[in-house]
């Protein structure tokens, strides 16, 4: 009896998320049924207009896609070598000594640091450092914002990628060892080729964070509702856009904000199912 209370009781937590996640998406799709009807959901998508004055009023979210995917990308970009530099300091050179215990630390306390906190840290202390370079004050947007998203998705890249490199045989690596390779080589030919799966869903899961990041991204990317014209141009992403205007919108602005949020809903939902994918591979290796 004890048993299958117990069972009921994971079969009714499980049923509490599945309803969860099905109230989201009816939300977001009933609200954003308006935008979609009066600009089609291609015509919404591939628009980059959006003008909130009510004789000329017209949204579309093609700018704050291409905003979204610049910080992303550049972010996941300036991620790559230094999460796998600490995934492989903690994970082989490394690992089980006290140094590494330290490293890992620093990197779950950076994890847990609210995004706001590294957006006054941006604004506070690297946009001046960029300033006193010369760069104009009002052109480096995307890529300030992409820099700090960097180190905020730095620890998540690096913990997942060190806990797949520590998952590699030691009779693999013992085997290359005996037959003279060297501890880069190694690396090299065993370590990082066998847990590749792995490190490539470690920043798909990251590129994941990066495209939903809001608050620091909200301080540093300049928020003017265009296409940016390079990496030193001020933007907009699709969770930055949310945060400044959701508060003052209503009639078919409002539907077309939501619009946004439904279609970063569906963005992150695909770059999730395809980290999963990646892992299964991982998994059955």
């Amino acid at each position: 009896m004890k048993d299958k209370i117990f069972r009921l009781l994971l079969f009714f937590a499980a049923f509490i998320v599945i309803l969860l996640t099905a109230g989201i998406i009816y939300a977001l799709v009933s609200r954003s049924t308006d935008a979609f009807q009066e600009y089609g959901i291609m015509g919404f998508v591939a628009n980059s207009e959006w003008d909130p004055r009510p004789a000329t009023e017209e949204y579309g979210a093609l700018s704050f896609i291409i905003g979204t995917i610049y910080t992303a990308f550049l972010a996941l970009l300036f991620c790559l070598p230094f999460s796998l530099a600490v995934a492989l300091f903690n994970g082989e050179y490394f690992k089980g000594k006290k140094i590494s215990s330290v490293v890992r630390s620093v990197v779950d306390l950076l994890a847990g640091i609210p995004s706001i906190v590294y957006g006054l840290w941006g604004f506070y202390a690297v946009r001046p450092l960029i300033i006193e370079l010369g760069i104009n004050a009002q052109g480096f947007g995307i890529l300030l914002s992409s820099v700090v998203l960097a180190i905020m998705i730095i620890p998540y890249a690096s913990s997942l990628s060190t806990e797949f490199i520590s998952m590699v045989p030691n009779n693999l690596k013992e085997g290359a060892y005996s037959l003279g390779a060297t501890q880069i080589e190694m690396v090299r030919f065993i370590s990082l080729p066998t847990a590749s799966s792995g490190i490539v869903a470690s920043y798909i899961l990251a590129l994941g964070r990066a495209l939903g990041e809001t608050m620091a991204v909200t301080m540093l990317i300049g928020n003017t509702d265009r296409i940016p014209k390079g990496l030193l141009d001020t933007g907009n992403t699709m969770a930055s856009v949310i945060a400044n205007q959701f508060g003052e919108a209503d009639g078919i602005k409002l539907s077309s904000l939501i619009a946004i949020g439904l279609l970063l809903f569906v963005i992150t939902a695909l770059i999730n199912l395809v980290a999963k994918l990646v892992m299964k591979r991982v998994a059955r290796v």
